[in-house]
């Protein structure tokens, strides 16, 4: 299947020089001459194949290598700016091993939960490193990490996380506005909103207490842009300890990828609080702009001589990792507005149809490139010595290579909600008399655990060899280790995915 030959035309100026727009037409003259150095490459390579433009191949075992060492030998000496994000590195660098389809071995599994249970928290929640303050991004990295190398009983590492004092860290950093401070005596941060959704959802910690007031906060972090900023002006809108809703909240800075994909992630989490807690007449459910959201997020992917990436700011460079936090970003969108198996009524069967024939590049109904996203990574994410980056000529880091792994897997993979799914795992279900939130625990765990993969839609350039694994949306953790945690913590017996339809 050849690609369209890509077009070259550069960003349009308004004909005055600035720092930015320089910068602009530089990234795109590199992106252009690695685009054609591959293909020269591979057409010396192979001068009897087809013509370009050339697939090139996801160099796995290079990644993998470069995984590995950082695993067992260690990092470089540079990471030791990072000496607070402990659990990151190593969520990181597990992560990466899934996405690329690499299991654990029993001896990596015992000494990753040791180090990770090493960082917890006497007081609760997850330092950055043994002896350091607990803090909800950490927090969120050791429980996810937890979740790919942990298992139940003695020394597995889930039983030994301390629920209880989570849940009360939680609740200490919480301000009257509905928001959370990341740390004691820190900022507020729509990331660290995002991390302890995340966290209370997949430990079974969720309650109305801990959430109340927090899809007004998400809400009010919502830019004119459509995508989402750091946080609101705090206290804006505050009576006394009272919200005043008739008083909008101003939103703190500009949209942004990372904050973008934590604010619309929050909001998905938040849903089954809505569901079960909003239901009086009288009561009136905050709202964002799901149109405009989707609007900046297609926006920030990048034109045909910026090879497809996404940038996190208008305005701004394309950047490997915003193939995850945007791109990423985009299903969670296509989630929100009912696209996908089992939802509404699907006005593109036929279109479907045609995409499984393999005609896809002009009847793809997704709501972003993918084809564009996943050469992005292919051409000019991957390092020749293994490991991924921002965009040439930069080096690997364990950041970049697992955000562009899952930016791959989300342009490769549609993972979105279905409603036979969610039909499934309800008829499953088994109430716990002994929990005080039953409907709402209920509803988070079928909303979570409903995202499943489009079957028939997934894509990939390059050829099969080049497939990696699905991540959930919500995650970023496969959907087997989502269920693997979420089922013991929620005291349920998870049907399988791949049982046979009955006739």
């Amino acid at each position: 299947m050849a690609a369209v030959e890509r077009e070259w035309k550069p960003t349009p100026t308004d004909g005055v020089s600035t720092p930015t727009s320089l910068l602009q037409a530089s990234t795109e003259d590199i992106l252009k001459a690695k685009y054609l150095s591959v293909n020269l490459n591979a057409a010396a390579a192979s001068p009897s194949s087809s013509s370009p433009p050339f697939e090139p191949p996801l160099n796995k075992n290079a990644h993998l290598q470069y995984l590995l060492r950082n695993l067992r030998q260690g990092f470089p000496a540079h990471y030791i700016s990072q000496s607070a994000s402990q659990p990151w590195l190593i969520f990181w660098t597990l992560q990466g091993f899934c996405v690329l389809g690499v299991g654990l071995d029993g001896q990596t599994k015992k000494q990753t939960v040791e180090t990770l249970l090493a960082m917890q928290h006497p007081n609760g929640g997850f330092g950055g490193g043994p002896g350091q303050a607990a803090h909800l991004l950490p927090t969120y990295a050791a429980v996810c990490a937890l979740a790919i190398a942990g298992q139940p009983g003695a020394g597995g590492g889930w039983d030994q996380i301390d629920r209880a004092k989570i849940y009360d860290f939680f609740m200490s950093l919480k301000q009257p506005d509905g928001s959370f401070l990341v740390a004691h005596d820190a900022e507020v941060d729509v990331r660290g909103i995002y991390c302890l959704l995340a966290v209370a959802t997949l430990l079974n910690i969720l309650t109305p207490e801990l959430v109340a007031g927090t899809p007004e906060f998400i809400a009010s972090c919502q830019t004119y842009e459509g995508g989402f900023g750091n946080a609101s002006f705090p206290g804006w809108a505050l009576r006394g300890s009272v919200i005043d809703p008739g008083i909008a909240r101003p939103p703190l800075g500009e949209a942004h990828g990372g904050y973008t994909f934590c604010g619309t992630a929050s909001w998905v989490f938040l849903q089954p609080y809505l569901a079960t807690v909003y239901s009086l007449p009288s009561q009136v459910k905050p709202v964002i702009n799901v149109k405009s959201l989707l609007r900046w997020c297609v926006q920030m992917q990048g034109i045909s001589i910026e090879l497809g990436g996404f940038k996190g700011r208008t305005n701004k460079l394309v950047d490997g990792c915003y193939s995850w936090w945007v791109g990423g970003c985009v299903g969670l969108v296509e989630g929100l507005m009912g696209s996908g198996s089992g939802s509404k009524v699907d006005e593109h069967a036929d279109e479907t149809k045609a995409d499984q024939d393999g005609e896809w590049d002009d009847v793809d109904d997704s709501l972003s490139n993918r084809r564009a996203l996943q050469e992005y990574v292919l051409y000019a994410g991957q390092h020749p010595a293994g490991g991924l980056i921002d965009k040439p000529p930069k080096s690997a880091d364990a950041y970049h290579t697992l955000y562009c792994l899952s930016g791959l897997s989300a342009a490769q993979h549609r993972v979105l909600p279905s409603a036979q799914r969610r039909a499934t795992l309800e008829a499953a279900w088994k109430d716990d008399p002994s929990s005080e939130h039953n409907a709402l625990r209920k509803e988070a765990f079928l909303s979570a655990l409903s995202w499943v993969e489009d079957e028939g839609t997934a894509k990939f350039v390059g050829g099969p060899s080049n497939r990696v694994n699905a991540t959930h949306p919500l995650f970023n953790l496969t959907v087997t280790h989502s269920e693997g945690i979420m089922g013991y913590f929620y005291k349920q017996t998870i049907p399988s995915r791949y049982a046979k339809k009955a006739a």
